[in-house]
């Protein structure tokens, strides 16, 4: 299962050399160091002043001895006090997830003060790439601290630890909680207001964080989730369980109305998901439920009305025995047109090259946007925030010998071993002991990786008070993955974090 978990939330694999720090030659240990630019972001008609520092900062252990030099980008908004840092602007820590990947897709699509250019939903055109003043950045209401994790961007182990003491889920949440604690402390923001922002297996993250920092003294004001996973058992199709085929449906018959293969097809999508929703929940469960025991007129009455809903047909369904998994549908909807469809955007198609394949063979969506991402952060990082050189950025830790995560969370352990992996009863608690801390979750329509559906089931069944459940917003977008990428999304994406950290800010 650790394999299949490890695959499964592999986005965005890049090319990059791991750096040999085994030597301890005095030149070829890494150090600390910072680069500090100043720059300006025009964000609805003011012009904004910031200071970007990108580095890496020596964090140490409960021992006080060296644990990693973290690797971020700090913006600071220059402030008209001269006797120290504005402990009263809110502070925001960033990043992404894989895991194993770096900041790269936040920090050059929504939240820094530039973002590079995609032709969303289709491909991006080679090199040279635009980047553009970002007027969505959120360096207007909140400073902004983009985090790579060990084994991204520039960060490495120091001391005597090594890679792969920072490769797990207990490992990462730990080591970048100490981070974020150290920088509070160095920049004088303890007391500032707190706010944790993730994408992906950075909402996991995000969740075991909130726990963690906590329980040590600190408390968020709020977490921003952006595509939202807690429970990795909806994300897995195990065998022998169906929770991963209920929470996957609602986003089937999104993608199916997107690309127009519904009969009857509705106007609008809400309304119609709504409409799914309860077709799931008053037939398609019940079905499911059942196992061997339904009968074979009721399961023809499901498979015809799957067929109404997802876009593949009443046959197709009967075959899979009412339960078709991801990368099947990714395949089979487009398969009579020769195409295939995106996992984390489901709106990107792209060409089947083996019609007979059972399962999509790759994602258009990180086909498309790997690329222009990739090269226009490297160009920003070097040229505009002056980045040495002799400091090798790397997008990811997937090409790292011996990367491979440990999915052992202790927050499971009174539940068994053979339990699912998940990090929602560390946010449950944390909500619980803390009434102030405010969630923010944002969800995409077409987002196949980490289906909306997965999320609303989590924390419906997170066991919280009405009182403490009405701290957690929910959003939703007509995009998938990184929904930031359309252009309609990203305005109500700023105006929701926007709103939410001005909100929050004031408890």
């Amino acid at each position: 299962m650790r394999i299949l978990l490890t695959t499964f939330f592999t986005f965005l694999i890049f090319a990059g050399q791991a750096q040999d720090h085994k030597s301890t030659a005095p030149d070829t240990i890494p150090k600390p160091f910072v680069s500090s630019t100043r720059g300006t972001v025009q964000i609805e008609g003011k012009t904004i002043s910031y200071t970007a520092d990108i580095g890496r900062m020596e964090i140490q252990g409960p021992d006080r001895k060296p644990l990693a030099l973290f690797g971020y980008t700090a913006y600071n908004v220059e402030s008209k006090k001269t006797d120290g840092p504005n402990t009263e602007r809110p502070i925001v820590f960033a990043f992404n997830g894989g895991p194993g990947s770096s900041s790269v897709w936040l920090h050059m699509g929504a939240l820094g003060p530039r973002r590079v250019v995609v032709n969303d939903p289709n491909p991006t055109p080679n090199a040279p790439y635009t980047i553009e003043n970002n007027g969505r950045s959120i360096l207007d209401v909140a400073d902004l601290v983009m985090i790579d994790p060990v084994g991204t961007g520039v960060s490495v182990p120091a001391g005597n630890k090594q890679f792969k003491d920072f490769w797990g889920v207990d490992e990462d949440i730990e080591s970048v909680s100490a981070f974020i604690k150290q920088y509070l402390i160095k920049t004088g923001r303890m007391n500032s207001p707190k706010y944790l922002l993730g994408e992906s297996y950075g909402t996991f993250r995000n969740a075991g964080i909130m726990a963690h920092m906590q329980q040590g003294g600190i408390a968020f004001n709020g977490v921003i989730m952006v595509s939202a996973v807690f429970d990795l058992l909806s994300l897995v199709f195990p065998k022998g369980t169906d929770l991963s085929y209920i929470v996957h449906l609602p986003s089937y018959a999104s993608t199916a109305w997107y690309h127009d293969k519904l009969k009857n097809r509705p106007d609008s999508l809400a309304p119609f998901i709504d409409r799914v929703r309860r077709f799931t929940e008053e037939v398609y469960v019940p079905a499911l439920y059942k196992g061997s025991r339904l009968s074979a007129n009721e399961k023809k009455d499901v498979a015809d009305s799957l067929a109404r809903y997802t876009g593949l047909s009443a046959g197709y369904w009967m075959r899979a025995d009412l339960r078709v998994e991801a990368g099947e549908y990714f395949a089979e909807l487009l398969r009579d047109e020769g195409g295939t469809v995106g996992r984390l955007d489901s709106r990107y198609r792209g060409i089947n090259q083996n019609l007979l394949s059972q399962t999509g063979e790759y994602d258009p969506f990180t086909t498309s946007l790997r690329l222009p991402y990739t090269a226009a952060f490297l160009e920003y990082c070097y040229e505009t925030l002056k980045l040495e050189p002799k400091h090798e950025y790397h997008i990811s830790a997937y090409s790292k010998d011996g990367f491979k995560w440990n999915w052992e969370h202790r927050g499971n352990k009174s539940w068994g071993t053979n339990t699912s992996i998940t990090t929602a009863t560390d946010m449950a608690r944390t909500l619980t002991r803390n009434p102030y801390t405010k969630v923010l979750i944002l969800n995409g329509y077409f987002d196949l990786g980490t289906p909306f559906y997965a999320v609303e089931h989590t924390i419906d069944h997170m066991g919280l008070a009405p009182e403490i459940r009405e701290n957690i917003q929910m959003t939703y977008y007509e995009a998938g993955h990184m929904m930031y990428t359309d252009e309609a999304s990203f305005d109500q994406m700023e105006r929701d974090i926007k709103d939410f950290i001005r909100d929050s800010s004031n408890n």
